[in-house]
Order: structure tokens, then sequence, then C-alpha cells
């Protein structure tokens, strides 16, 4: 980690270009790969699972698992409650802005108050 405090600007610019391509080659190839081809069917109805997979996985992680990689429940009580009053609340709204201010509001009043 201390070399990259003995890097000139030049070395610091090309880092940054170099990320700018890692970060949009895979934004931009699926949407001029897929603008000029049909899409099966079975694709888009597969996709359709891929963003509540991703929710899910990053969600069990930050309530279920501590920093060292253990299953933990005891430890995370204000976030396992929250996470039940924002399923809720998204389930019966279908509201995106109103679970996330609910789940921001509810973690902090449950951290404060457990």
């Amino acid at each position: 980690m201390t070399a990259v405090n003995h890097w000139n600007t030049a070395q610091h610019l090309l880092l940054v270009i170099l990320g700018f391509f890692v970060a949009f080659a895979p934004r931009y190839l699926p949407i001029k790969i897929f603008t000029q081809r049909k899409i099966p069917e079975w694709f888009n109805e597969w996709m359709k699972f891929i963003p509540v997979s991703l929710f899910t996985a990053l969600v069990v992680k930050d309530v279920f698992v501590s920093p060292t990689y253990q299953f933990d429940i005891v430890h995370h009580v204000p976030e396992i409650i929250a996470s039940v009053i924002v399923g809720l609340i998204a389930y019966f709204t279908r509201s995106m802005a109103l679970s996330v201010v609910v789940g921001l509001v509810s973690v902090f009043l449950l951290a404060v108050v457990l």
C-alpha cells in the first residue's frame, strides 16, 4: 500500500483512466450487443429474478453475518427487526422510496433503543 504514495501524477491519471474502462465496459458492452439482436424470451424471464437474488444476498450478508464471517443472530437484532418491518412495508405498499426511508429510520431507532 505504501507504494501508491510514491506514484507520480501520470501514474495516478493512468489508474483513473483504466478504472474508467473497467467500470464502463460491463455497462456498455451488454447494451451494445443486445440492442442489435433479439433477446430470447426465456432469458428475459430468467433476468427478472436477478435483482431479487442480488438484493437478497446483500441483505442476508449484512443482517446475519458478522464481520468475522460467522453466522450471528444475537448481535444483529435491530437489523433483523428492521428487515422484517421493511419487508412488510415493501410487500403492502410496493414503494421503494417508502421502504428505504422506513428501513433507515427503523434501523436507527432500533439501534438506539436496543
